[in-house]
C-alpha cells in the first residue's frame, strides 16, 4: 500500500473515501460506517451518562506516512484547521530519508495503592517486598484471561512519598496489559491488593487506581530531514537556515515553559486526533504526556539537532497508554474502520504510529513557525470556514476566501459582500 496520494485533498470528499477504502482495503461496513453516522443514540447511551444526543467530528486521512518501512494511512478525527495538512506534509518530507523508524517499551502500566497513617514506613516497605512474589500471583489470579496471553503483574515497587498530610507508602503494581489500555485490569488488581497492604502496612488504604504517568510504557520515534526539504521555492530562507532557526526552536521549548506548553500542545494535535478516531481514552494521553514533560520542569517532549551530514535529526519520547482490543472502540462503527485503516496488530505498533503522527505534527509547526509564520495556512482555511458561512457553495468558497485574503479583510461581512459581487 502506498500513502503517498498525490492532489489527494483536490478530490471531492466521496472520491477521497473511495481512494482510501481501495487502498486500505476496507471491509463494506467500515466504508458504509465512515459514510454515514457514527453512534446511534443506543449505542452513545451504553458509553456515557445522561445522554441527549451525538456530535461528530470530520474524519480525515493523513497521507504520506512511512513507519518503520511500511507506508500507512492515519485516520485523524480533529476539528482544527491545518492539522491533517501539516502532519501529512512532515510525513512527506521525511519520504526520502525513509520515513519514521520506532522504538517501543512493553504495554506496562502502573497501579498505585496508597496507605496512610503507617508508624514505620521504612519497616512497611521492606514487610511488602518480602512479600511480593505472593502479591503478584495474587494481582494475576485477578485477571487469567491477560496471564494466558502474556500479560500479567510483572512487578512491585514501593514508594514512600511524602506529602502536605505526612509520609505515605504507595506500592506500584507493574502490569503487562497486552493490547488493552489497560484500565480496567490494573484497577482489579489494586482493589484485590488493598487488604493485604494495609495487613502489611498497619495503615489504612485509602486510593486504588491506575496512574496516567505511564512512564514504563514508552514510544519513541526519529526522523531525518535533508534540509532542500525544509523550504519551497517562495521561502526567504535556505533550507539550511529553516534548519537552524527549527534547532533554535526546540531550544526555546526547552528553556521556557511558556513556549513549551504550546510546543507540545501541537504535538498532541495529531496524537489526539488519532486517539479519538480509534475511540481510544485521549484525556488518559494528555495526562500521561504533560506529566512525563513535567518530571525536571516542563519542557519540550521532542529534541532537535543537526547531525554529520547536515540533516535535521528529529525525535519524540512519551508515555502512549492506548488499546486496540478492549474499550469503547467495539461500539463505535466508524472507530472500528480508523482501525482497519489504521491497520495495525498491536497495542505497541499502534504506540509507535502514535509517536510518528507527534512527531511529525511538531516539524511540521517548528517549520511554519521559523519560516512562513503559521497564520498563512490557518488564515487560508479561516476564510474558507468563513465563505461557507456566508453561503458560498463549490468553486464559490475558494473564489471568496481567496479575495479576503487578498483584500486582507476575512470576516462575515466581506465575505457576504464578496460572494454577492461572484454571483451578479
Amino acid at each position: 500500500m502506498d500513502s503517498r496520494i498525490s492532489g489527494f485533498y483536490k478530490l471531492p470528499v466521496a472520491k477521497r473515501r473511495a481512494e482510501i477504502a481501495e487502498r486500505a482495503d476496507l471491509s463494506e461496513e467500515a466504508v458504509e460506517a465512515i459514510g454515514g453516522t457514527g453512534l446511534t443514540e443506543d449505542l452513545a447511551d451504553t458509553v456515557s451518562e445522561n445522554v441527549i444526543g451525538t456530535l461528530e467530528y470530520p474524519i480525515s486521512v493523513a497521507t504520506n506516512f512511512r513507519i518503520d518501512g511500511e507506508d500507512r494511512l492515519i485516520p485523524m478525527a480533529i476539528e482544527e484547521t491545518s492539522v491533517v495538512a501539516a502532519a501529512s506534509y512532515a510525513a512527506r518530507m521525511t519520504r526520502t530519508e525513509g520515513g519514521f523508524e520506532t522504538d517501543v517499551d512493553a504495554p506496562r502500566m502502573i497501579a498505585q495503592i496508597q496507605a496512610v497513617d503507617v508508624t514505620d514506613p521504612q519497616a512497611a516497605r521492606m514487610r511488602i517486598l518480602k512479600e511480593q512474589d505472593r502479591l503478584k500471583e495474587l494481582a494475576d489470579e485477578q485477571d487469567p484471561t491477560l496471564v494466558k496471553f502474556g500479560g500479567g503483574c510483572e512487578d512491585i515497587e514501593v514508594r514512600i512519598v511524602d506529602s502536605p498530610n505526612g509520609q505515605m507508602v504507595v506500592t506500584h503494581l507493574i502490569v503487562n496489559v497486552q493490547d488493552a489500555m489497560g484500565g480496567n485490569a490494573v484497577n482489579t488488581m489494586a482493589e484485590a491488593l488493598a487488604p493485604e497492604i494495609e495487613e502489611l502496612t498497619g495503615g489504612d488504604v485509602e486510593m486504588r487506581i491506575l496512574s496516567n504517568l505511564a512512564d514504563r510504557r514508552l514510544a519513541r520515534a526519529t526522523c531525518t530531514i535533508p534540509p532542500e526539504e525544509l523550504a519551497d521555492e517562495d521561502s526567504e530562507f535556505t533550507g539550511e537556515e529553516v534548519r537552524d532557526r527549527i534547532v533554535d526552536a526546540w531550544a526555546f521549548a526547552m528553556g521556557d515553559p511558556y513556549r513549551a506548553a504550546t510546543h507540545n500542545k501541537g504535538i498532541m494535535n495529531g496524537i489526539d486526533a488519532v486517539t479519538t478516531a480509534t475511540f481510544n481514552d485521549w484525556r488518559a494521553m494528555e495526562a500521561g504526556a504533560h506529566a512525563y514533560a513535567a518530571q525536571d520542569g516542563y519542557d519540550s517532549l521532542t529534541s532537535y539537532e543537526v547531525d554529520g551530514d547536515g540533516n535535521l535529526a528529529c525525535s519524540i519520547e512519551l508515555p502512549i497508554q492506548v488499546g486496540t482490543v478492549g474499550g469503547a472502540t467495539g461500539l463505535q462503527p466508524v472507530a472500528q474502520a480508523a482501525m482497519e485503516i489504521l491497520d495495525v496488530d498491536s497495542a505497541p505498533e499502534m504506540s509507535g504510529v502514535l509517536a510518528s503522527v507527534g512527531l511529525a505534527q511538531n516539524v511540521a509547526a517548528l517549520r511554519a513557525l521559523v519560516s512562513e509564520g503559521i497564520q498563512q495556512g490557518h488564515m487560508q482555511l479561516h476564510a474558507q470556514n468563513i465563505a461557507i458561512q456566508a453561503g458560498a457553495e463549490g468553486d464559490q468558497i475558494d473564489e471568496v476566501a481567496e479575495r479576503m485574503i487578498e483584500e486582507e479583510t476575512i470576516g462575515q461581512s466581506d465575505a457576504e459582500q464578496f460572494l454577492s459581487e461572484l454571483e451578479e
